[in-house]
């Protein structure tokens, strides 16, 4: 009980003696060790790159998981060391919905049908989404978590001890600089003509006693550079090793950048497969008799489509076989005609259909009755349906 006592009453003068220390140095009335200039810039790198890396890390967090209330949720399950369970994706909840609709209004309808298609591709798009979740947590969110919860918290340790180190070599300094002032001073107070011996001996005593506190200050100032110059090269060593965190964050970047080009990539070809089948559906979408156009524009593929003529009729879509039979039969209007670039690789679904490739000009026109969303493209003496997404009108 006795050793516990007397450690508290050592750590409480250690704490109030650096307390001391460092309120005299905000006002100025202490002077401190500076550290060398390379150091201070060790120190300046490594808070920006844990300031940075929080901000990017609580950035990504949000673009994998944009609900709040998800992602406290996971934070708590991973406080408690419990696995996260599994979330439906937004997209396998679509899905769900648009499979369960179809179901309700009738599976064997153009609109069932087209649901159930749709609700097979956001099934495929949110397994998707699940797999790039995965994925970048374990490759980028990680490693960037590790280096906040581990190797950050080692280095603010060693600063801190560092600044303990610091302050108590500067008390030290303090000390032995007021120790031999006081020395100094009792050495030319004696007066050796003093007829009183008392008070020469007393002045003696005085020195002595200074003489042996500035050989003491010494010593601990001594044992204080000592452990400061040491804690300074583990600080420094720590720090030098924010480079290796730096390639270590490059290379996670690269994973997640590979990641999301996956995902994205898998995105696309989903979505163009399910235009494609969609695309092949009679009577799937039937347009207004009269669209209105607004001015031609070369920048989207999408107004491209809207802005394409269609004859007025009522009679409905031209069923594939019979386009089919007919198809090298029709002659195209005397006028309507225009010419198109097209802008993706298409592949023909069958002989009614004709092949793309990208950035070629073929001649397009509009026939009576057909759907809004197709063409009757021209390419030298081959002719075929040609989905208007995949164009861009020129003329």
């Amino acid at each position: 009980m006795d050793f516990n006592m007397k450690k508290l009453a050592s750590d409480a003068g250690i704490f109030f003696t650096r307390a001391v220390q460092f309120t005299e140095e905000k006002f100025g009335q202490a002077e401190k060790t500076e550290l060398d200039a390379h150091f201070e810039n060790l120190l300046a790198r490594a808070d920006s790159t844990k300031n940075w890396t929080e901000r990017i890390l609580r950035q990504t967090e949000v673009l994998l998981q944009p609900n709040p209330s998800a992602r406290v949720e996971e934070f708590l399950y991973e406080k408690l060391d419990r696995k996260v369970p599994s979330r439906v994706t937004n997209g396998e909840l679509l899905a769900q919905y648009m499979a369960e609709a179809a179901s309700e209004l009738g599976p064997s309808t153009p609109y069932g049908k087209t649901l159930m298609k749709v609700s097979e591709a956001e099934k495929r798009l949110g397994a998707a989404e699940r797999d790039f979740i995965h994925t970048a947590s374990l490759s980028f969110l990680t490693p960037l978590r590790n280096f906040l919860e581990g190797d950050w918290k080692t280095i603010s340790k060693e600063r801190r001890l560092l600044q303990n180190r610091r302050l108590d070599l500067d008390a030290c300094k303090a000390r032995l600089k007021k120790a031999k002032a006081a020395e100094a001073k009792a050495t030319t107070v004696p007066d050796f003509q003093e007829t009183r011996p008392r008070n020469y001996i007393l002045s003696a005593s005085a020195s002595a006693l200074w003489n042996d506190e500035v050989d003491k200050a010494e010593q601990e100032l001594r044992v204080a550079q000592t452990e400061f110059d040491r804690q300074a090269e583990v600080t420094r060593l720590l720090l030098e090793g924010i480079s290796s965190t730096h390639v270590n964050h490059l290379r996670c970047l690269h994973e997640f950048v590979k990641s999301q080009t996956t995902y994205y990539a898998q995105c696309y070809r989903h979505m163009l497969d399910l235009q494609k089948q969609l695309g092949r559906f009679p009577g799937t979408f039937v347009g207004t008799t009269e669209p209105a156009s607004p001015p031609l524009s070369s920048t989207s593929p999408t107004t491209t489509a809207a802005t394409m003529p269609v004859v007025p009729t009522g009679a409905g879509l031209i069923p594939p076989e019979e386009a089919a039979l007919c198809l090298e039969e029709v002659a195209p209007p005397a006028s309507g005609t225009r010419k198109a670039r097209v802008l993706y690789d298409y592949e023909a679904a069958d002989s009614s259909e004709l092949a793309l490739l990208a950035d070629e000009l073929i001649t397009v026109y509009s026939l009576p009755g057909m759907d809004p969303d197709w063409l009757i493209g021209e390419r030298g003496n081959k002719k075929g349906k040609v989905p208007v997404t995949y164009l861009e009108l020129l003329s």
